[in-house]
């Protein structure tokens, strides 16, 4: 068994230890690591439809994976009551880890074919904020900071190069997920390709 499998398959070991989803995806470092010899974490998002059976279940199996005081006071109700009336139909605990960006494990909800719509929007967000001349990598950079628009974390607490890193890190992953896109976007003539620039199709005069 090599490496992806392994990985696979110990993510997938993280399902035998809750009830049963209709969905489930993993993301973070460790799928893409850029820095092996760093310690990184997997976030889970899971897909269920009933959430309050669910969380009643999962109680019983791992209380330890909600706020001691949602345990104590109505339990799975309040779990979900908080999550549908207070948020927006999501429960999250940052403190639930799986130690060991998107890696569908489960996905009976064919979440998979509807997430190419999210890919699609982000080249097309990217190209919107992109000068008129850019390179491949800058593209998919700012793809990359997409996810870190609003955060303060990125302020003062992160590597002010983690949008690089990453993206020269995972540079193939990237194209994987976004090319096919982008020559979407180059077959409608909306831009033009010029080793090693791609131009935004007005501009296509300038390339050099």
């Amino acid at each position: 068994m090599d490496n992806k499998d392994t990985t696979h398959s110990h993510l997938l070991s993280f399902l035998n230890a809750i009830p049963p989803v209709d969905f489930c995806c993993v993301y973070g470092s460790t799928l893409h690591s850029t820095d092996p010899g760093k310690s990184t974490m997997v976030d889970y998002i899971l897909g269920v439809s009933d959430p309050l059976q669910w969380h009643s279940e999962n109680l019983k199996m791992n209380a330890d994976h909600y706020a001691s005081w949602m345990v104590l006071l109505r339990g799975a109700k309040l779990i979900t009551n908080v999550a549908d009336k207070l948020g927006v139909g999501v429960h999250f605990n940052p403190y639930v880890t799986w130690n060991n960006k998107v890696n569908m494990l489960v996905d009976n909800l064919d979440i998979e074919t509807i997430n190419s719509v999210n890919l699609r929007a982000a080249v097309s967000a990217a190209l919107l904020l992109l000068p008129p001349k850019f390179t491949e990598e800058d593209l998919y950079a700012k793809i990359c900071s997409l996810s870190y628009v609003g955060d303060v974390r990125m302020l003062f607490a992160e590597d002010r190069n983690k949008v690089k890193k990453i993206v020269q890190g995972q540079f193939d992953l990237f194209q994987s997920m976004y090319k096919p896109f982008l020559e979407e976007y180059e077959g409608m003539k909306m831009v033009i390709s010029c080793f090693p620039y791609l131009l935004i199709s007005p501009h296509r005069g300038n390339c050099p």
